[in-house]
């Protein structure tokens, strides 16, 4: 079948589209513009049957050197409407290699792994890789569960974590954006302790300014010092906690249990339907995660369509490629710290 796919330009329809279609808050317009600011390209398309609304693909497009071009990339998309999953691949396939003859289109759609969107796949000629950007082994939580549902399917540990850092002489709040900078000082600790890279704090700013309401952060303040911080991003249907961060302090105080439960709150009451950790590793910030449900959630993981002959050289060359990226990513983040304007 074929649809018809139009370029959206326009923020609130785009925005209404991925909502109406119980869309990923990474597919919400402030997260490509923002992608857009640091090094990518962003391309938005709907598809629609007969005027119909049955898909919408945010595609993240990044330059590689020749002679790949480009890689298309859509994080947790693309949303459709039930039952339309193969007619809206099939019509941004074709729309990527034409518009923009990419090396391959990489997606990493918001599917459980075992659901019928997923398993028919290998058979459209898609290709599974373990190059993925967004980990598909994660945990979501069913926020239409009332909240004692919620903390009876919790460990007795966290719950009891709960209640103790809740009792601590903290204030659990949304933070302001004049108070950002105390949040990504805490990240930037939090990064070091842990030896993992980030961003330059231009980049967690736009991501602020660009969702909007859509990108909460929440924090436990020790007096007026932030020593916990959770951001997390959300559509309608499905929040995502992005980054998070303790101080030592917050960390002996348990600051992180409170402060998580207050997001899952505060989100159920907002009228989300998923709240999802963001992925599970074998790690003790997972094992934290873990303890907030008795189960685990596999999605779909990262699926690559070729759309050049190329795409068996990239795919080798493909995990060089990704460094490259992230390479690519910081520079930008340190450049833009730089330029005028930006402190």
């Amino acid at each position: 079948m074929t649809l018809t796919v139009v370029q959206c330009v326009d923020e609130s329809r785009w925005d209404s589209a991925v909502n109406e279609l119980l869309g990923h808050p990474q597919q919400l317009w402030g997260w490509g513009k923002t992608k857009a600011a640091h090094g990518w390209t962003v391309d938005r398309v709907l598809m629609q049957d007969d005027g119909v609304l049955v898909g919408c693909a945010q595609v993240l497009l990044r330059r590689l050197p020749l002679p790949f071009r480009s890689l298309a990339y859509c994080p947790r998309g693309p949303q459709t409407a039930p039952g339309r999953e193969a007619d809206v691949l099939g019509a941004l396939e074709v729309y990527v290699r034409q518009a923009h003859r990419s090396v391959a289109l990489s997606i990493e759609p918001d599917w459980d792994a075992e659901a019928a969107p997923s398993t028919a796949l290998p058979a459209a000629g898609w290709r599974s890789t373990a190059n993925t950007i967004l980990i598909g082994r994660t945990l979501i939580l069913d926020l239409t569960l009332s909240e004692d549902e919620l903390l009876a399917g919790m460990s007795k540990k966290h719950r009891q974590y709960i209640r103790k850092s809740g009792r601590e002489d903290l204030e659990y709040r949304q933070v302001t954006r004049a108070e950002l900078p105390q949040c990504l000082a805490v990240y930037r600790q939090t990064a070091e302790r842990a030896g993992f890279g980030i961003h330059e704090d231009p980049y967690y700013l736009d991501i602020y300014d660009n969702l909007g309401s859509a990108s909460p952060v929440l924090a436990a303040f020790q007096g007026d010092d932030v020593v916990a911080f959770l951001w997390l991003s959300a559509s309608d249907h499905t929040v995502f906690e992005l980054y998070g961060g303790m101080t030592p302090e917050g960390e002996q105080l348990r600051a992180n249990y409170a402060l998580k439960w207050l997001a899952i709150q505060s989100m159920k009451e907002r009228g989300a339907v998923r709240y999802d950790f963001n992925g599970l590793l074998n790690d003790g910030v997972s094992k934290f995660k873990m303890g907030w449900a008795k189960h685990e959630d596999q999605l779909a993981g990262t699926w690559d369509k070729p759309l050049s002959p190329l795409y068996p050289l990239y795919s080798r060359a493909m995990p060089l490629a990704r460094d490259g990226v992230r390479l690519a990513q910081v520079t930008a983040g340190k450049l833009k710290a730089k330029l005028p304007g930006r402190h």
